[in-house]
Order: structure tokens, then C-alpha cells, then sequence
């Protein structure tokens, strides 16, 4: 990989200035999509009158000033005020929770959300993961990401992207492969089975993705939805079978996203009517409202990537089926069991750093509290804490500097606007011992996962005040699914007193005006608002831009001094 960590001072002082010109791309330190106030007394509606979104102002919008936290001692020893930045080390993006949905899929579950009443978010605010309009543009939502990445390496180039899990939906092949062809730029058909609407609708019309810049390498890691039933449930022979068949799934009539009930009866799941302008969800209701059960095309792409739970080598596999680089995107053929979706990466040949990535999914629900058939939570076992252990100490041995990747956060703060720190393990003495094991290592600076859709960023500071250096940060990369659908730039930067800053920036992707990218960003707003995961009066970006600075033990201070030394002036 390309050397070019002595990088002068004034590049890394233009990535934090607003950028200008014709072909700048401003991310959300320049401006911020803000949504506008509902006014009082506007007509409540459900989550199905999408052409009403608009009418009513539920999808309004409108570009607000930038959002800079500024810089961050959390992690510092008391009374310090700071030092100059004095070259960038490393700059690359992440990604998380795109959600490449299969729509016309007879197993997603639409209808639950698509009949929800006027503010109701369902068990655990899930009736938007079951439906929300931008299902029609999830594909195009990524493609228009991707091309703004490529805007921005033109301008700063990146050493690297990493995508923080899950890429899917329902664990579908066809929805994997649709992740991978657009980050590879091939030609794109956005439907399934019959394909209708493919002629004359512009959410289903194919198109050509642009593909990511071939001299960004891209990096992948695994989520629950990668490799469960909408998330958090077993695929069960039902399940699979349905996703190859021409029958809606017939589930449970209570909590549809309660992870047992695929097994059960009384509610025909629904699918998106692809002929439709706004994808009308149809297909879907009680089961005693139909004569005969409701079908739809068969196709055998949508079969399920999870042959065996215990270890996610279908998900892998699809990798390797990939014309961008590197080859695997850093999963390991090889690998199996829990481990199989783990590994670690040196971005660049002369920097000491490397990245592990952490596969802290869930495998098996034999100790998950959550009960026999849940699999969206974290979880660790043995082997993965062992294999991590070891990465750390051998980082920690080679003086390397280190990011963990995951995709499910470790006691992250229960929200942007909420410090309070907030479990994600269903086994809570796992979480804390996996938080404890992290601050054992000093070179550690960052963590950073998806999973809950959402900008986050949580100090984890060292437990022994006198080695400040065994704090992290923690950073939460939100989802291109739902508001504020962005993701994450960085740069890891070396300051004049040896000090270690994470700039860390949420970027909107550029849409092109009357695109289907450009219809979902008032669509989700809209939605959100609807269902009431979003305030009526809030008027809040939801970006979360800072600097994030980081001690470092004595012995690390003196191993990255040289670095960027020539660019320090």
C-alpha cells in the first residue's frame, strides 16, 4: 500500500476548514439537513400515506450551519489544554446499517410497520425496521454514498473504508450481492422475482452503480442482520424455505418481530408492490382476510446466507466474489467456527497501527439471556475472547497503535444527546469484562460500531487515573438507512506533544435532485417522525463531529514522534 504519511500541516488544517469551489464536497462541519418543526395541529397519519408525508410536512427538511463538538480532553489528565495538530497519519471512512432490502421478498415483514397507527413505534421502536419508504432505495442510498466518498478521496485521499455490518436486511444472498456490485460498480437491477415496475417505475428501473474508487481498499465486517431473520431471529427451515418460495409468510399475529415468531400463524407479512410510485405495501394482513394464501415469484437468490449459525462462512464466502480489492475485503477463507469473521489489517506498510476487526455477534443462544431464539444482541464467547487477547497483546508487543472494529457497540452512552452509559450484551458480565480486557491495553485508541442507527461518542476513560493512556474513545457510526443517514470520515493525527487526535466527521451523501436517493432522505424523516422515533419539534441534526484526543504511554509517545516529522513546520 502506497506510503504517504508525511503529509503537510496545511492539508490537514483544509480537511477542517469549510471547503469552496465547484467541485468541494461539504460534509456536516460546512452544513446539516435539519428537519422542520411539525407545526401544532397538523393532521396526524399513518406510516402507509407516504404522498402525504409532503403535504402535511412531516418529510420537511431544510440545510442548517455545521455541527463541530470542538476538541475533547475526556480522556486527558486533569488541567490539560491541549497542543497544535502536527501531521495526519492515517484518513478513511466508514459505513454501517446500510440494509440492502429484497422489497419484494415474501419474508421481510413490511406490513407491520406499513399499518402502524399515527405514533406508534412498535416493540422496541422496531415498527420502522419493518417498514420504512426508503426499502424502495436502499441500493441507490449506498451508490449515491459511494460516489461522495470518491468526491472526497479526490480531494483528501483516503488509505481505506471499513463497513461495520449489516449490509442486509434479512441475511438474503441477493441482498450481499447487491452490496457488493455497487461497491464494485457493476450494473444494477434493484428487484426481485418478477421484476415489476422495472420498465416504468424509478426505484426499480436498473442503473449503473459508480462503484468505489479502485485505490480505496475496503475492509468488511459482519453484522446480526448479515446473518439472521430480520435481525434477531434463527433461520428456521420455515424461514428458509419461504425465502425461496411463492408464498408470503404466514407469522405470528402479535409482536411480528419477536424473534419466535416465524413459527407461528395468523399474519401474512406483506411484500412492496414494485408497479407502484410510492410501494404500496400489499399482500399482507390477517390471515382470515384471505381465501387463498397471497403469492408472489419465486426466486431462489433470496436464499438464506446462514447455513450454519455457528459460523458465518456463506456471508464470507461472497467476499471473495468481489472485483474490488483487497481480496476477501480481510475476511479469511480459513476461518470457522465464531471466528470465522475475525481478523486484523495494517492499513499502511509504515505506520504502527492495525485495525481488528471483532465479529461480537451473536452464535449460539445457549447463554444468551435474551432467550432461545434472539441473535441481535452482543455476545462474546471464549474462543473470540481468546483470539482478541491475543491481537491485543501482539499489538501491544509491536508498539503498534490500534482500532477495534465491532459491529455492536460495548457500553456506548445511551445516546447522542444521553451520557448514560447503556449495556448492549444480553450477558452484562461478559460486556463488562470485554470493556475491562480493552483497558488493559494502552495503545488502544479507538473502538468504533454501528447497530443502533445512530452518532455517538462515549470516553471510555482508564480505570487508574495514573495511566490515563488505558482510556479509549468509543464512536458510533450512524445507519445509510435511517435519519441521519450518513456516515464517517476520519483522520487519526499526531499532535506536537505526542498526543494522539481522532478527527472524526458525519458526511450526508450527495444526491442528485428528483433521484431515489434524493426521494428517501424526506421519506425517512418523514417516517421517523410518523412512527415517532423522531420528536415532532426536532430540529437537530443528529451529526456528531469532533477531536477526539488520546494520551499515550511514554513508550508510544516516542515511537511516533518521527512520524509526519518532515511535514511538521
Amino acid at each position: 500500500m502506497k506510503f504517504r504519511i508525511a503529509q503537510s500541516v496545511g492539508m490537514l488544517i483544509l480537511l477542517l476548514l469549510p471547503l469552496s469551489g465547484s467541485a468541494a464536497v461539504p460534509t456536516t462541519r460546512e452544513r446539516t439537513i435539519r428537519p422542520v418543526a411539525v407545526p401544532p395541529g397538523t393532521p396526524p397519519i399513518c406510516p402507509s400515506n407516504v404522498p402525504l408525508y409532503k403535504v402535511h410536512g412531516y418529510s420537511a427538511w431544510q440545510w442548517g450551519p455545521g455541527e463541530d463538538a470542538g476538541r475533547k480532553f475526556d480522556l486527558m489528565p486533569a488541567g490539560y489544554s491541549g497542543a497544535a495538530n502536527a501531521a495526519r497519519l492515517l484518513s478513511f471512512f466508514s459505513m454501517s446499517d446500510i440494509h440492502i432490502t429484497d422489497k419484494e421478498s415474501p419474508a421481510q415483514v413490511p406490513y407491520v410497520g406499513w399499518s402502524a397507527s399515527f405514533g406508534v413505534a412498535g416493540p422496541g421502536g422496531l415498527n420502522q425496521s419493518a417498514y420504512s419508504p426508503i426499502m424502495l432505495s436502499t441500493t441507490h442510498v449506498l451508490d449515491s454514498a459511494v460516489r461522495t466518498v470518491n468526491a472526497l478521496h479526490k480531494q483528501t485521499p483516503f488509505d481505506f473504508g471499513i463497513v461495520l455490518g449489516d449490509v442486509c436486511n434479512a441475511s438474503q444472498f441477493n441482498e450481499l450481492r447487491w452490496f457488493i456490485d455497487v461497491m464494485d460498480g457493476k450494473f444494477i437491477t434493484p428487484s426481485s422475482g418478477a421484476h415489476l415496475g422495472a420498465d416504468s417505475i424509478g426505484y426499480q428501473k436498473p442503473y449503473q452503480a459508480a462503484g468505489l474508487d479502485r485505490s480505496i481498499p475496503w475492509y468488511g465486517a459482519i453484522g446480526n442482520h448479515d446473518q439472521f431473520w430480520m435481525g434477531i431471529g434463527y433461520p428456521t427451515a420455515k424461514v428458509k424455505q419461504a425465502l425461496v418460495g411463492s408464498n408470503v409468510l404466514n407469522v405470528s399475529a402479535g409482536n411480528v418481530l419477536a424473534p419466535s415468531a416465524s413459527e407461528g400463524t395468523g399474519l401474512y407479512v406483506g411484500v412492496v408492490d414494485g408497479t407502484t410510485r410510492y410501494g404500496d405495501v400489499i399482500k399482507g394482513g390477517p390471515t382470515n382476510l384471505y381465501a387463498t394464501p397471497p403469492t408472489v415469484a419465486a426466486d431462489p437468490r433470496r436464499h438464506s446466507l446462514t447455513a450454519d449459525v455457528a459460523s458465518p462462512q456463506d456471508f464470507i464466502g461472497e467476499f471473495f466474489n468481489s472485483t474490488s480489492s483487497p481480496k476477501g475485503h480481510g475476511f479469511y477463507r480459513a476461518n470457522s467456527g465464531s471466528l470465522a469473521a475475525c481478523y486484523s489489517f495494517e492499513p499502511l506498510k509504515n505506520l504502527p497501527l492495525k485495525v481488528i476487526v471483532l465479529d461480537d455477534t451473536c452464535k449460539s443462544f445457549s447463554t444468551n439471556n435474551g432467550g432461545a431464539m434472539y441473535y441481535g444482541g452482543g455476545w462474546m464467547d471464549a474462543a473470540r475472547m481468546t483470539w482478541l487477547t491475543n491481537e491485543l497483546q501482539m499489538g501491544q508487543d509491536a508498539d503498534q497503535l490500534m482500532i477495534v472494529a465491532t459491529h455492536i457497540p460495548i457500553v456506548p452512552q445511551a445516546g447522542l444527546f444521553n451520557s448514560a452509559p447503556q449495556p448492549q450484551f444480553y450477558d452484562y458480565r461478559t460486556e463488562t469484562n470485554l470493556l475491562a480486557t480493552l483497558h488493559r491495553y494502552p495503545n488502544i485508541i479507538l473502538l468504533m460500531a454501528g447497530h443502533r442507527h445512530m452518532n455517538t461518542v462515549t470516553p471510555q476513560p482508564s480505570p487508574d487515573p495514573t495511566h490515563p493512556e488505558n482510556g479509549f474513545w468509543e464512536v458510533e457510526t450512524s445507519s445509510l438507512r435511517d435519519f441521519p443517514q450518513q456516515f464517517r470520515a476520519w483522520d487519526i493525527v499526531r499532535n506536537s506533544d505526542n498526543t494522539i487526535s481522532i478527527v472524526t466527521t458525519d458526511v450526508d451523501p450527495k444526491v442528485e435532485d428528483g433521484s431515489p436517493a434524493a426521494d428517501s432522505r424526506g421519506y425517512d424523516i418523514g417516517v421517523t417522525r410518523i412512527i415517532g422515533n423522531l420528536g415532532l419539534t426536532d430540529t437537530t441534526s443528529h451529526a456528531c463531529n469532533a477531536e477526539l484526543v488520546k494520551p499515550l504511554s511514554p513508550a508510544m509517545q516516542k515511537k511516533i514522534a518521527a512520524y509526519g516529522a518532515t511535514s511538521a513546520k
